[in-house]
Parts: C-alpha cells; structure tokens; sequence
C-alpha cells in the first residue's frame, strides 16, 4: 500500500505530461526529479533575467540626459542616493518625471 501510494503521488505530479511521461512510473519518475533540477536552477536565473532588464530599462531613461548606464550609477553611488536599480527601473518606466528628478539630482 505504501509503495503504491508513493508511486500514485508522483503520477499525479506529473499529469499533463505528454505520453509515456505522465504514466509509466520510471519515465514520469525521472520527468519529475529534471522538472526540479530545471525549477531549482532557474529560480537563481530569474534574479539574474530580472537584473539584466532593470539595467537596461535605466540605460534607455539615462540616455536621453547624455549618461550612460555606468556614468550614472556611479554618479548615483557617489551621492549616496541609495535606490536600487529595481526601484530605479520602476522609477523610469512609471514615473518618469521622479526619475528625471533623481538624474538632475545626480548630475
């Protein structure tokens, strides 16, 4: 009883897996342990996705006030303004009148 209620656990994790995968208990076992390997690593690539898009946001708002990405950062450091580039994205693409602020203030 045990063992097969161990396997019907997994079988129902895996539902909605094409063929093979969602029925026959080794192929659905090994479907399921790379499913976690791929939810695991990429839970620290999103941070790193997330990142990379925040930069970019900020360069494309800092770009019309003749700075670059790394000028201005470094500008904003020097300041001591302490905004985080999520907030500073957020800042660019919502409120750009805040953010032309924040440039004129590090300029």
């Amino acid at each position: 009883m045990a063992s097969r209620a161990r396997r019907k656990k997994l079988l129902k994790l895996t539902r909605g897996n094409f063929l093979a995968r969602k029925n026959v208990w080794t192929v659905a076992k090994n479907t399921w342990e790379k499913g976690q390997q791929y939810a695991y690593r990429d839970r620290r690539n999103k941070k790193r996705t997330f990142r990379s898009l925040w930069i970019q946001r900020i360069n494309a708002a800092v770009r019309p006030f003749d700075l670059s990405y790394s000028e201005f950062m470094g500008k904003i450091h020097q300041k001591g303004i302490a905004l985080n580039r999520k907030a500073l994205a957020d800042l660019a693409m919502n409120h750009p009148v805040a953010f032309e602020a924040v440039v004129k203030s590090v300029k």
